[in-house]
């Protein structure tokens, strides 16, 4: 990569330090774990989980829409990176939107410096949401709380130095599903080893099980899972909607930085394709800012859809371009980019769920 491009994309991160960092490192994050414990304290320390987040809070302040855009900063960068990113920000962002001040002022501020992890466990909630499959946790009356039993089997951001995780409970008193956090801590709370990823290993991912742990009211996100799931939706996906747009902004510059008589043959495609990531963007972080994606989530899911196509078709171009450097090792991020676009379709909700949710929705509309 040319030392004008880094200084680009430094520019854009805002933190010089985090940049280098993660230019550095970007292969070891997705083909090894030896990097795991460094990603979230590095995020930290650059400030990344602050934007957003209102002032008084602890924040920077500004809106959801410029978080988005530093999930896409983070991800031209590595993938594995701002997997871990939306994880965090996903997680303080349901904190931030709790009605349980207590929770709030115990942990956003560990939260926000990256001194503890925020898993967002609820990915089975939003298939949950959307009717595609039921909660697998379940919470039994207790005398101080809840007493939490099931497992999920996917989660990111477990850190193994500990960890906060939200899931999604059915009520055994015949209540509304309840959104509570998990401690590492707490007895009774299991993480397996990492799952065995082909890429974005670093990402601290692994399987959670809850055998009779217990809770009380001070872990208690939200009473009404449902009510709490749409609302938070459009900044879950919307966040998540920034990796795409980063790996694909960081192809698509990798397509342009290649000698003219390389890119010559792919020249308009590529910056046609700029170009619509680009509004897909725009219209993503408009429709979470504005209100759309919570009275339409449909259209939120086409936007998902349509930039995890557009993420593919980058990264293809990307492969064209760099011809057979790109499949010699230490010569380029193709094979990693590559790998890591693989990705962004089987990300909770995959492709597959939103393609179905959109053919449900045509169908009530057409009965």
């Amino acid at each position: 990569m040319t030392g004008s491009h880094i200084a680009r994309l430094t520019s854009e991160l805002r933190s010089p330090e985090l940049a280098n960092w993660l230019e550095r490192n970007a292969d070891e994050l997705d083909a090894g774990q030896t990097l795991a414990p460094h990603v979230l304290p590095e995020l930290g320390r650059s400030g990344v989980f602050r934007i957003g987040v209102s002032s008084h809070a602890g924040g920077t302040g500004a809106s959801i829409a410029e978080a988005i855009e530093a999930v896409a900063d983070v991800a031209e960068y590595s993938l594995t990176a701002a997997f871990v990113f939306w994880g965090q920000r996903t997680f303080i962002e349901y904190v931030v939107q709790s009605s349980n001040t207590g929770l709030r002022d115990r942990w956003l501020p560990s939260l926000l410096s990256g001194e503890m992890a925020g898993a967002t466990g609820l990915s089975n909630a939003m298939k949950y949401l959307s009717a595609i499959e039921k909660l697998q946790m379940t919470a039994q009356p207790h005398k101080d709380g809840w007493k939490l039993n099931g497992g999920l089997p996917w989660i990111t951001n477990l850190r193994k130095e500990g960890f906060l995780a939200a899931a999604a409970f059915e009520n055994g008193d015949g209540r509304k599903p309840s959104i509570i956090a998990i401690s590492s801590d707490i007895p009774g709370v299991e993480r397996s080893e990492d799952l065995d990823l082909i890429a974005l290993r670093s990402s601290n991912t692994a399987a959670l099980r809850l055998n009779g742990a217990t809770v009380g009211d001070e872990f208690l996100i939200a009473d009404d899972a449902p009510a709490f799931l749409s609302r938070v939706r459009p900044a879950f996906l919307g966040l998540q909607c920034g990796m795409s747009v980063g790996l694909a902004r960081r192809a698509l510059g990798e397509v342009f930085a290649t000698s003219p008589a390389s890119r010559a043959a792919v020249q308009a495609e590529a910056e046609s394709l700029k170009e619509k990531v680009e509004l897909l963007s725009a219209t993503l972080k408009s429709d979470v800012v504005s209100g759309r994606s919570l009275a339409d989530p449909s259209s939120l899911f086409e936007l998902r859809i349509a930039l995890a196509y557009a993420t593919d078709a980058a990264v293809r171009l990307e492969v064209q371009a760099t011809g057979g450097r790109g499949y010699l090792r230490g010569q380029s991020g193709a094979a990693r980019r590559t790998r890591e676009a693989a990705f962004i379709p089987i990300v909770t909700p995959s492709l597959v769920q939103l393609k179905s949710q959109l053919l449900q929705h045509k169908r009530s509309q057409a009965a």
